[in-house]
């Protein structure tokens, strides 16, 4: 047939069989894509393994299946007639190119699957390996950029890596960040430093939430405000940030809160106050104990004097502190065996802060909240018992308080 083509016109049988060459590859290349990838599929749905469901979702079937027209382009050009040698060496070039490519992408899609079975075992949480994975795929891709470059200009690829010397200078300086986020990732996934799920903290990037991607070039942290911030992986190494991961392991999370009183409300407590206090069940111990020392303390004194002012007494914020820390020390949500203390701190414009230094023994952020203010809400209500007022800066209430007052007087 095709000299009957030759006869009536040379290019005939050139173009004829480049049409069937073209119509062929097609064909092939349908087949592979559709019914070859459906039958794997197939297949893979009747399996109980997860490995084979794996190299589905990456699509691995679906780009071997591309090296099937790529070689027959590179064997079919052989018998297409009057073909010129330099469309057949090109042909070949880029068929062999297209079939090392194909090969590249599934060698890629390989280490993304063997990463995806990787991360739902329990070991990824300890140590990811998705930047090792990327790292791999970075060589996979240099190697084939290498031996496409030498099919291309049909030289052995073995002259161009003997000249990779030379390059090393300029190879380190283009991949200066890879490197440097080579050797981050290894440090923060060796060192169990980031993992996924961790709280982070990282003021600089504005980033406060859960980590949920832990890569070669950078770690990606989804906020509390639903966001995301991606940070560069070797940030983590020569930067400051706050992993909350031992606050949660230690099954323990801190309060450390203060409430401000007025220093006009601060006085000695009177001695009808003193027996009612005893009557606090969180008390009674405590005013029993200071009612001993105090009574040593004073008979003590050589010439304690007529006046009260030469005794030692009990102040309201004092009983107010022991109130609120024997609170604390009896409450169900507050781990004992973590510091546990309610101290006073410096004086200022705001009053006198009484601060709370516990830890609280739910971990979680919504649990702790109400925990929090549950108890903050019980100390300022009893407060007044103990003659304290809360301090706050005067509001325009107040100030309307203030000016009715002085207008009935």
């Amino acid at each position: 047939m095709l000299n009957k083509l030759a006869d009536l016109n040379p290019y005939l049988p050139l173009i004829a069989g480049l049409g069937i060459l073209v119509l062929t590859a097609f064909a092939a290349a349908f087949i592979t894509k559709w019914l070859w990838v459906a039958l794997v599929r197939m297949l893979v749905t009747r399996t109980h393994t997860t490995w084979d469901d794996a190299l589905v979702k990456e699509k691995t079937f679906s780009k071997l299946g591309q090296i099937v027209p790529a070689v027959l382009i590179y064997r079919g050009i052989l018998l297409v007639p009057n073909v010129p040698d330099l469309v057949d060496k090109v042909t070949q070039n880029v068929a062999a190119a297209w079939i090392i490519t194909a090969i590249a992408m599934a060698l890629n899609s390989v280490l993304a699957a063997f990463n995806c079975i990787y991360e739902v075992t329990p070991a990824a949480r300890e140590r990811p390996i998705k930047g090792f994975v990327q790292l791999g795929q970075i060589a996979v891709w240099l190697v084939t950029i290498i031996l496409i470059i030498a099919v291309m200009i049909d030289q052995s690829p073995v002259i161009m890596l003997s000249g990779l010397g030379a390059m090393t200078a300029v190879a380190m300086l283009v991949f200066q960040d890879t490197l440097l986020s080579l050797a981050a990732s290894i440090q923060l996934t060796g060192q169990k430093i980031i993992r996924v799920g961790d709280w982070l903290e990282m003021p600089s990037y504005n980033a406060n939430g859960d980590v949920v991607d832990v890569a070669l070039y950078n770690v990606t942290v989804q906020n509390f405000d639903k966001t995301f911030t991606i940070i560069p992986t070797n940030k983590l190494v020569s930067g400051a940030f706050k992993n909350w991961r031992g606050m949660e392991e230690s099954g323990g999370r801190r309060i450390k809160r203060s409430i401000n009183i007025d220093i006009t409300s601060i006085r000695l407590l009177t001695d009808d106050e003193f027996k009612r206090f005893s009557d606090f069940a969180l008390l009674k111990d405590y005013i029993s104990t200071k009612e001993a020392d105090l009574q040593a303390y004073n008979d003590a004194l050589n010439s304690p004097g007529e006046s009260d002012v030469n005794l030692r007494r009990l102040t309201n914020i004092g009983t107010f502190r022991a109130y609120t820390y024997n609170y604390l020390k009896n409450h169900p949500k507050i781990r004992l065996d973590m510091t546990l203390i309610v101290r006073q701190l410096q004086s200022g414009d705001n009053g006198v802060p009484i601060q709370i230094y516990a830890f609280c023994n739910d971990t979680d952020w919504f649990n702790y909240e109400g925990i929090q203010s549950d108890i903050f809400d019980h100390l300022f209500a009893i407060a007044p018992e103990f003659g304290l007022h809360v301090y706050q800066s005067p509001t325009g209430t107040d100030f309307q308080l203030l000016g009715s007052n002085s207008s009935q007087s």
